[in-house]
């Protein structure tokens, strides 16, 4: 009997999920998932609604089933347990080399030239310069990323850090950590566990507009060039599963997509299309760091 996984039930579906093979599995439902980068309570929200739109907008089942670490988002579209993801740059790359025909589909609109912030507890003293320059007076500091897979968190801080400092991380910085997701980042520069810290811009500018306290003791010192990140990722096979013209209809209605309360969930003012293409700076910037072949 087919498995119907209840995206309201979450973790237990993640739980099971993980231990499933793809044949035990609904296969007239469209399975989807999302790299871990913040808290899972607001994963859950924002991608139990996707799943409802998609469904009535495709009119088939569609489930969201988390994932427990950004690996496990690109290893579940590899072993075919999901069809759809919303990647991270670096993530959707490594995802796409192991799928031959899946693509790019969809990015925010704001995703085409996404930031990283630098961030510091108010206690080392450090600003963000008025011209934009790097700061001086962080090495010897303490630094963490975020994980390890992540494009905003780690891929992209730790290539400008090598271009500015010409060192590695581990070499300029006292100590270095992965907290895991944004918002642990911007708790533990917070909170003073560590000095500085690297996050996905968007992170940081919601909690400064809900007034979270952590933005108190963790300000802005640095941003980023731009780069390309986020985007929707479908696998190549599911126009053979859901008929011809399948993907352009998922990137459709993720392109059409005008629920204000999702999109600020994103936070994002739109999807717009996407394709592999814009993401060989990415690619690109991996292979510098020996984060793929």
């Amino acid at each position: 009997m087919p498995i119907r996984l209840n995206r309201r039930a979450l973790p237990l579906a993640a739980l099971l999920f993980a231990a499933l093979p793809a044949a035990a599995q609904d296969p007239a439902t469209l399975y989807f998932s999302a790299i871990p980068d913040d808290d899972e309570t607001r994963l859950q929200e924002r991608f139990g609604k996707v799943a409802d739109y998609l469904e009535e907008t495709l009119g088939v089942p569609v489930a969201y089933v988390p994932v427990k670490d950004y690996a496990a988002s690109v290893t579940a579209f590899r072993n075919d347990q999901i069809q759809l993801a919303w990647f991270g740059g670096l993530s959707g790359v490594q995802a796409r080399r192991m799928v031959p025909g899946s693509r790019a589909i969809a990015q925010g609109a704001e995703d085409e030239s996404f930031v990283t912030y630098f961030i510091a507890n108010t206690d080392t003293g450090l600003t963000e310069p008025e011209d934009g320059t790097f700061p001086e007076g962080l090495e010897g500091l303490s630094f963490t990323f975020g994980a390890q897979g992540s494009t905003s968190g780690r891929l992209m801080p730790e290539y400008h850090l090598r271009e500015i400092t010409g060192q590695a991380p581990q070499d300029f910085f006292s100590d270095v950590g992965f907290s895991g997701d944004h918002g642990q980042t911007l708790r533990l520069v917070a909170s003073g566990a560590y000095d500085v810290g690297a996050l996905n811009y968007s992170v940081y500018e919601q909690a400064l507009t809900e007034g979270a306290p952590e933005v108190e003791t963790a300000t802005v010192i640095w941003r980023t060039p731009p780069y390309p990140d986020y985007n929707w990722t479908i696998r190549g096979d599911v126009d053979t599963r859901w008929g011809e013209g399948f993907a352009d209809r998922v990137q459709a209605a993720l392109i059409a997509l005008d629920d204000a309360e999702i999109l600020e969930s994103f936070p994002r003012s739109a999807f717009i299309e996407a394709s592999d293409a814009l993401y060989a700076p990415i690619e690109d910037t991996a292979r510098e760091l020996d984060l793929i072949d």
